[in-house]
């Protein structure tokens, strides 16, 4: 039974989606079957690996207008990568989904049609805490959090965790934190006070790897591609493919426990 792990964080720019194709490329590379879900009515993360962000996808999945297996689509690139794509029309499901039959529940029953297909399913988060993402965290096993090296960032942490706890108390008691990555990275004394700030109060939650800046992340989406199928050699691909190692090693520990 494949493991769902939900990448949130509802503000903006810290590397979310890019964390999220990216992780999913790499245990793809690594030999895992992925499905990366994009939960997100932006879409980048469909866009980013070349889909078209006007098909069906989640959002028909959401409102029953499809099952899950009819809009899984496979990567061009990579044999064990697949997604579930989505377009503007999510926008509709935070005033749809309250209307709904078990309404908390109907991302997790989407997900749970198709977990045994795969060993990880990734679902990148719209950058709010909206019912759209109370639900992707209802059906979650747990929650990977990419976290910017500034201060700012570290401020709106407080939402996302209370919005974590309040969910693992009442909708998903099961739901844990996967891990804090730090992203965009920059060898500066403020970036490294934020290093050793997370460090110090999430402790072993804080991923070793960091995920530094680099021009390649951001080149690779206009290219349809995950940035080690854009540039192996970038520092963007090393980080990435660290991650996944680092990932892949946790996960094995918590399943030998």
């Amino acid at each position: 039974m494949g493991k769902i792990v939900a990448l949130a964080n509802q503000k903006g720019g810290v590397g979310k989606t890019t964390t999220a194709i990216n992780l999913a490329a790499s245990l793809a590379i690594l030999g895992r079957k992925v499905l990366l879900v994009d939960a997100d009515p932006q879409a980048n993360a469909t866009s980013s690996l070349g889909f078209d962000i006007t098909g069906e996808g989640i959002y028909e999945c959401i409102t029953g207008q499809r099952k899950a297996e009819e809009v899984i689509q496979q990567s061009h690139d990579l044999k064990k990568l697949w997604l579930i794509g989505s377009s503007i029309d999510l926008v509709a499901a935070d005033t749809e989904l309250p209307k709904m039959d078990d309404a908390h529940f109907v991302v997790k029953r989407v997900l749970e049609s198709v977990r045994d297909r795969f060993d990880y399913i990734l679902v990148d988060c719209s950058p709010s805490l909206g019912y759209t993402t109370v639900n992707v965290l209802t059906a979650a096993d747990s929650v990977l959090v990419p976290v910017q090296c500034e201060y700012l960032a570290l401020e709106g942490l407080s939402k996302l965790l209370n919005t974590i706890k309040i969910v693992k108390s009442g909708l998903n008691p099961q739901l844990e934190i996967e891990g804090f990555l730090l992203t965009l990275y920059s060898r500066n004394r403020l970036n490294n006070q934020v290093v050793a700030e997370v460090r110090e109060h999430f402790g072993h939650l804080a991923f070793d790897t960091i995920i530094q800046r680099n021009i390649r992340l951001g080149e690779a989406p206009s290219h349809g591609k995950p940035v080690m199928l854009y540039d192996a050699s970038a520092t963007g691909s090393q980080n990435y493919l660290n991650l996944a190692k680092e990932f892949l090693k946790r996960n094995k520990k918590q399943s030998s426990r």
